[in-house]
C-alpha cells in the first residue's frame, strides 16, 4: 500500500479514536494495531502534528509506575476535522465501489 495513502488513513483513524475518548500515545498505537499494521514511528509524529495544528490539546496524568502519561483530547477544530474526514471517506468509498462494480444505487 502506498505509504502516503496509509499515513492519511492512519491520521483519520487517530482523530476518530481520540474523538471517542482521550487517549495517551501508546493506547492509540494499541488500538490501531488491532486492525492496521502500524508502529510508533508513524503514530507519534501524527499526534504531534495534529496537536500543533490545533486538533488536539494535551494534559498529563500521574500513573502508579513511571512518568506521568501525556493524554490527547480533541478540540472543537479536531471535531470539525473528524466530521470532514468522515464525509470525505464515505464519498471516497462510494466512488471506489462504483468504479469497481459495487451496487449501482450508491450515489
Amino acid at each position: 500500500m502506498n505509504t502516503q495513502f496509509k499515513k492519511g488513513v492512519i491520521e483519520m483513524c487517530v482523530i476518530h479514536l481520540i474523538s471517542e475518548q482521550d487517549m495517551y500515545g501508546f493506547a492509540v498505537i494499541e488500538a490501531l494495531s488491532k486492525e492496521i499494521d502500524v508502529n510508533e514511528n508513524t503514530v507519534y509524529p501524527i499526534l504531534r502534528r495534529l496537536t500543533d495544528q490545533g486538533y488536539f490539546e494535551t494534559y498529563t496524568e500521574a500513573t502508579n509506575v513511571g512518568a506521568p502519561r501525556k493524554y490527547f483530547r480533541i478540540t472543537e477544530a479536531g471535531k470539525n476535522r473528524n466530521s470532514e474526514y468522515q464525509a470525505d471517506w464515505n464519498d471516497f468509498l462510494k466512488g471506489v465501489s462504483r468504479i469497481l462494480g459495487g451496487r449501482e444505487n450508491e450515489k
